[in-house]
């Protein structure tokens, strides 16, 4: 008489598998979030690469007069903001990917704070252009 277990045996996929075994969520939400600012990029870049070559020769004065504009400063903002995001997410890939041990935390709060200051000084840059514009002339 045979006393052993009777054997089961699973039959799950792989992905069945690797549902919830980690953070298989956030990595989807990063890399969204990664082509989202991506694709946001494309015409706010042309935007500003059309109007840059449109200001060639102009005088200070008259980019002043241009930045003061709502909807220019609007736009500027918006490139300066998305522009830092898509830096600030695209770097803390690499560092996750690169960075491993007790420098892996202080790197990645690092990337987030200067590129979090870059932008902030950024819009800070269009409000005082927009503020210095209007109140000129």
């Amino acid at each position: 008489m045979n006393t052993s277990t009777p054997h089961i045996e699973v039959m799950r996929s792989q992905l069945g598998r690797a549902r919830g075994l980690g953070a298989g969520q956030s990595g989807t939400a990063h890399w969204w979030a990664e082509r989202a600012s991506a694709v946001s990029l494309l015409p706010l870049s042309t935007w500003f690469v059309v109007q840059m070559f449109r200001l060639g020769g102009a005088d200070h004065a008259e980019v002043a007069r241009w930045g003061a504009k709502p909807c220019n400063a609007t736009m500027l903002a918006a490139v300066i903001i998305t522009t830092f995001y898509h830096a600030q997410v695209g770097l803390q890939v690499i560092v996750d990917d690169y960075v491993h041990g007790k420098a892996h935390l202080p790197t990645r709060l690092a990337v987030k704070i200067v590129t979090s200051l870059l932008g902030l000084l950024g819009v800070f840059a269009v409000i005082k252009l927009v503020a210095g514009g209007s109140s000129g002339k």
